[in-house]
């Protein structure tokens, strides 16, 4: 109606993650959008699961004692309402059993959201994790259902989505993509990838990039103290970061890093991640001769990966698949030089020209190399990447990226589906 007051927009979110309980980058992300909305007045709330029985800040509860379908009391982080369902653990070696956890889980969180009792403008879900219970409630209530897609199973796998349980994935990212009234993407190159992977028309795709909030890159104390863990004063310690898996393209740059000690020396590398790939990575590393110049140290909490950056003299992202590239970003902001693979988001990330950082030849390790020994040689040029990057990051803003979101919402609201 004309001249009538706008109510401020009232929002449900499903994530499969959100901290203190975090997975990967997806937590960071909408947590970081989450409490950015609150502050421009959007109305909150997120469901999301416990941890391992327990729910942030109780003591652990005895599996015989478990109740499946259990909801916190509401939660107020940061203006955010948050409304967290037990879950057990989830299979980490057993993809099949995953899917069925993944399928109890919606239908927990359904009925969490359903005890809210509507009320909401849309609903807002992240990933195939929680497709599920996000469309049912939306259906139910009659209001947009909008979908922001992080990855896809199409793209980790090249396409080679045929067999279960690729297959499965596929098919539900499908069911969401063409069932949602509007999607986010966070990259020019995955609204393309969506749009041609899934069949429907680019134009349903919003492309909003990730936010960095700098002041969250926050190192230890003692810089000096664990940079001595892991290189002399005058090695070069090159880092990378993420999951270890095969997108990644870590193989690549274990594969380039022969050439770079022999015609550097004094080069060593440090891997922070875990995932399926862990055991093939270190066996190739062994393979190479490569322990004796590096490590890999596993998964790591914010502070110690943060000052990873800080520590590092390079950070490298070869990844085959990458949708966005947090990591280049982070390290960016870290003060960190970056080389990352000439594909996907990462081209959105660092532009060409070699500006802000540099880019290779994605899937080959020999130009992987040459990059590296270009940058590591060059003084002046690791300078002034460093001073580009810095401005550079500040196009990555979670009051822009939030702007952003919430006039999709407005365009959403009140629409009847």
């Amino acid at each position: 109606m004309s001249g009538a007051a706008v109510s401020a927009p009232r929002v449900l979110i499903f994530s499969w993650e959100y901290p203190p309980v975090v997975e990967g980058g997806l937590a960071r992300h909408v947590r970081k959008l989450s409490e950015q909305l609150v502050r421009d007045g959007v109305e909150v709330h997120v469901v999301t699961r416990g941890d391992r029985f327990r729910l942030p800040g109780e003591p652990l509860v005895p599996r015989a004692r478990l109740r499946r379908r259990h909801v916190s009391e509401p939660e107020e982080r940061h203006g955010v309402i948050v409304h967290r369902v037990r879950e057990p653990d989830f299979p980490r070696d057993d993809v099949d059993a995953f899917i069925a956890w993944v399928e109890h889980m919606n239908e927990d969180m359904r009925a969490a959201g359903s005890e809210l009792g509507g009320g909401f403008d849309l609903v807002h879900s992240h990933d195939w994790l929680v497709a599920a219970a996000a469309r049912k409630l939306a259906r139910r209530w009659k209001v947009p259902w909008l979908v922001t897609v992080h990855a896809t199973e199409y793209g980790r796998h090249q396409g080679w989505v045929g067999k279960h349980p690729q297959s499965h994935i596929d098919a539900v990212e499908r069911r969401m993509v063409r069932g949602a009234d509007r999607v986010i993407t966070c990259s020019a190159y995955m609204r393309e990838h969506v749009a041609g992977a899934f069949g429907i028309a680019a134009h349903r795709v919003t492309v909003i990039p990730n936010g960095i909030d700098p002041t969250d890159l926050q190192p230890v104390a003692d810089l000096p103290r664990l940079r001595a863990r892991f290189a002399a004063p005058d090695e070069t310690l090159v880092l990378l970061v993420g999951r270890l898996v095969y997108e990644k393209g870590f193989h690549l740059a274990l594969e380039a890093m022969p050439a770079l000690i022999e015609r550097l020396g004094g080069v060593r590398f440090l891997v922070a991640g875990s995932g399926t790939a862990e055991a093939e990575l270190k066996a190739q590393a062994r393979g190479l001769g490569l322990l004796e110049h590096g490590t890999f140290v596993g998964w790591t909490g914010d502070d110690v990966l943060h000052s990873l950056y800080r520590i590092a003299d390079l950070c490298l992202v070869p990844s085959i698949y990458e949708p966005f590239g947090l990591v280049a970003l982070e390290a960016m902001a870290s003060g960190c030089p970056c080389i990352v693979a000439d594909t996907g988001g990462l081209r959105e990330v660092v532009p060409g020209g070699q500006r802000v950082g540099l880019r290779f030849r994605a899937r080959d390790s020999a130009s992987l190399a040459r990059m590296a020994e270009k940058l590591l040689t060059d003084d002046a040029l690791r300078d002034r990447l460093v001073a580009q990057a810095s401005e550079h990051v500040l196009r990555f803003d979670w009051a822009d990226v939030a702007r952003q979101t919430a006039a999709v919402y407005e365009e959403l609201r009140g629409a009847r589906v």
